[in-house]
């Protein structure tokens, strides 16, 4: 997937052949994207899989943003629960991919364009290193610095690479649900009218809250075990704006 490029294979059988596909930059086009991908997938369902996983990886590893839209996308193409899964597991390796990628090429350059934040995410590491993996499910449940600064920095921090994929796989489940989910009802809609139906406002509202349970518990566990301020780490990684 690239902006606006040609990478559907030309067939005699498909009506899609040459129509583009792109990362979606809003609900307008992500709405357009998942048409396409659908009527393309009645007769090419692996290369419509092939594509999503590619492009997931892809916007993963290289910490670029807007992965929201591709989960998004995932509840429309896969349904929920293949889509959750499938979030999670290409979430997981993607960051995974970034760690990799960063540990052997980024961490001179990490360091000397957000030397503040890694030295404050390297205390707060130390003080939270007996309960490492809460901490780090915490970080993910609770973003008080953006999910790609974490990929890149953690190899910085001296994180094992097992705990980093375990605390991705299981810390963005209650995100990637709420986005699977909310693709998932957001294809069955005929109009925008329908979005504001009881139906799909009560689904949306259940979703919410069952999404607010694994954050509930690890914050509950994070006052009693963890080393936290989090008004002035969210205070410090805020006061800069990202580049």
């Amino acid at each position: 997937m690239a902006e606006r490029a040609h990478v559907l294979p030309s067939t005699h059988s498909c009506k899609l052949c040459t129509r583009s596909l792109w990362f979606p930059s809003d609900l307008a086009e992500l709405r357009e994207l998942s048409e396409v991908l659908r009527e393309y997938r009645k007769e090419h369902q692996g290369y419509v899989f092939l594509l999503f996983c590619s492009a997931y990886l892809y916007k993963q590893g290289f910490a670029i943003p807007g992965s929201s839209f591709l989960n998004v996308l995932a509840g429309a193409l896969f349904g929920p629960w293949l889509g959750l899964l499938l979030c999670c597991v290409l979430t997981s390796v993607g960051a995974t991919c970034c760690y990799l990628l960063s540990s052997v090429f980024g961490k001179q350059l990490v360091v000397s364009y957000f030397p503040d934040k890694v030295a404050l995410l390297q205390r707060k590491v130390e003080e939270n290193r007996n309960s490492l993996f809460f901490f780090l499910l915490f970080l993910r449940l609770f973003p008080m610095t953006p999910n790609w600064f974490l990929n890149l920095s953690a190899p910085i921090l001296n994180i094992p690479i097992v705990q980093f994929f375990f605390s991705v796989l299981i810390g963005l489940i209650p995100y990637n649900f709420i986005c699977v989910q909310t693709g998932s009802i957001l294809s069955t809609l005929s109009s925008l009218d329908a979005l504001f139906s009881w139906d799909t406002v009560f689904k949306l509202l259940a979703i919410a809250m069952v999404a607010l349970i694994p954050g509930t518990l690890i914050k509950k566990f994070s006052q009693k075990h963890l080393q936290l301020n989090e008004t002035s780490i969210a205070d410090h990684m805020h006061s800069r704006k990202d580049t």
